[in-house]
């Protein structure tokens, strides 16, 4: 049986997530006066961007959205519509994180990491039993294809294998 496409979110929100325990225990040290292993905040804010964003944000916004929306969801004044402000707002976030002083960066990724737990809850808990509940299965398969469309395009970087390794790879570099 084909995975939903609600199910494919979620596997990836759990991996955000994790990263997320990353992010905050970099933050913590940079925040601190503390060093960070040589790229590590960089390869975060990269991945967060990569995956997090491009990949994972971008199915919602590209697929997701649009076939709620053609269901009778709302696109104004609704979850739909917060969910992409908390998008945008995330995107504003990661952009402070490049930039400025190391507590200034800290507190922008602190920011980051409330707006994203508070907006995984929020989609895991409202917005896709919604989803589930409003597309038949004819739409989630049509979703799912469109996923696997904004994978292709993306490439290695939208693979969930992948991310896992670079996750991966950036909690080891962070507890070295």
């Amino acid at each position: 049986m084909t995975r939903s496409a609600t199910e494919i979110l979620r596997d990836e929100h759990r991996l955000i997530l994790r990263v997320l325990l990353g992010l905050e225990a970099a933050a913590e040290r940079l925040g601190g006066g503390g060093a960070l292993p040589e790229g590590l905040w960089a390869g975060l804010i990269g991945w967060l961007r990569d995956f997090a964003d491009r990949n994972h944000h971008a199915k919602e916004e590209q697929a997701l959205f649009p076939a709620m929306i053609k269901a009778g969801v709302p696109a104004r004044g609704g979850p739909i519509d917060v969910m992409l402000e908390e998008h945008a707002e995330g995107r504003a976030l990661l952009r402070l994180m490049e930039t400025g002083e190391p507590g200034e960066r800290a507190g922008a990724a602190h920011r980051y990491v409330r707006l994203l737990r508070d907006h995984i809850d929020k989609e895991n808990e409202t917005l896709f039993p919604l989803a589930d509940a409003v597309l038949d299965e004819r739409d989630q398969a049509g979703v799912s294809r469109a996923f696997a469309g904004t994978e292709v395009q993306l490439g290695e970087a939208a693979c969930l294998a992948h991310a896992q390794g670079a996750a991966a790879r950036l909690t080891a570099a962070l507890e070295a």
